[in-house]
């Protein structure tokens, strides 16, 4: 496909493709964190440009439509492919699904379109990724990326969609100390807290690790609500003991999965475990988990348990597998209602 009239307006004016920054991925954490980047920066600088790729078109229009609306006259446009995305801007956001799409938008969207530019304008490039994907895939990228003369950080995030509508997000990051540095500026519009972890793949790595307790510390305190509440425990009780004790996490304390347990938030069960992380995305990251643990050595009783259980809520009837992967408690719940007996 060729580059858009616009895009090649940017090719041969490297000072607009300076001031360009382009986010790929707008799903329910890349709209929210595009939307601070991108209101931020344009608060910093009016005459900053910005780019928007999705692979529904009409979700990258409506997200232009928004922005518009909220920042009149901010100059925002949708790039239809990854590469014109790429030819558009300097900075390069992602925030994509999981590996495959990794490999596809870098492969052959972003590496293509990096292909066509000079020199100088490669070496001036800084692709930023905040997927959570597996490590090697990451790491290979980075390395074809880097090969071309570009900058890369893996930037995978910690706060989950309320996080990032908020800014309050964790960047867990890997890749050179310089690549750091100059996604530093970026990242901190997103977020709160930008954490080095070392070098490519380092980000990743501690993410899976962090996903990993944050998977089975849900289910346990689905467990626990549940369990209380047959033994006659008020939920906002039982979670007022566990988040003043020992039991304390932000499974119980942030996203409990009872409705009417916090008093001071709303969760997605207040929402029918809408608007949250979804099960599916935990099931990926445990299998994440479980997959660089076997290659390790690493024995992960736990997370190989907790992965069989989140497989069966996603598969189970009722659309779980897009609900909050709180909605983990729902399928204990209607299994001990149905008097079904659970194993992982």
């Amino acid at each position: 496909m060729r580059p858009s009239p616009r895009c090649l307006q940017a090719l041969q004016d490297g000072a607009l493709r300076a001031k360009s920054t382009s986010f790929i991925g707008l799903g329910r954490m890349g709209y929210e964190m595009a939307f601070n980047l991108f209101s931020k920066q344009h608060a910093q600088a009016n005459d900053t440009r910005f780019i928007v790729c999705d692979a529904v078109r009409e979700s990258a229009e409506r997200f232009c439509q928004s922005f518009r609306t909220q920042h009149p006259g901010a100059r925002i446009e949708v790039a239809g492919t990854p590469k014109d995305a790429t030819l558009a801007s300097s900075v390069i956001v992602t925030m994509l699904p999981s590996s495959p799409q990794v490999n596809s938008v870098y492969h052959e969207g972003i590496m293509p379109g990096l292909i066509n530019l000079s020199t100088e304008a490669v070496q001036g490039t800084l692709c930023i990724d905040s997927t959570t994907l597996d490590v090697s895939v990451a790491r290979e990228v980075a390395k074809d990326v880097t090969k071309l003369g570009a900058r890369m950080v893996d930037a995978p995030v910690s706060g989950g969609v309320t996080g990032a509508k908020a800014g309050t997000l964790s960047f867990l990051v890997g890749g050179t100390e310089e690549s750091f540095k100059l996604a530093q500026p970026y990242l901190s519009l997103m977020g709160q807290r930008l954490i080095y972890c070392g070098s490519s793949g380092a980000g990743l790595g501690a993410k899976i690790c962090n996903n990993l307790v944050l998977g089975v510390q849900q289910i346990v305190i689905g467990e626990a609500m549940l369990l209380g509440q047959k033994m006659g425990l008020e939920p906002s009780v039982l979670a007022g003991v566990i988040n003043s004790s020992t039991g304390a996490c932000w499974a119980s304390s942030v996203n409990n999965p009872v409705p009417t347990a916090l008093k001071d938030k709303s969760p997605p069960c207040d929402r029918d475990y809408e608007g949250g992380f979804a099960t599916a995305l935990m099931l990926k990251d445990m299998g994440l988990a479980t997959g660089i643990a076997q290659e390790e050595g690493s024995p992960l009783p736990l997370g190989e348990a907790a992965e069989r259980l989140y497989h069966q809520v996603a598969s189970s009837p009722g659309g779980l597998a897009r609900k909050d992967f709180s909605s983990v408690y729902l399928y204990l719940k209607e299994a001990m209602q149905a008097g079904r007996k659970v194993t992982a």
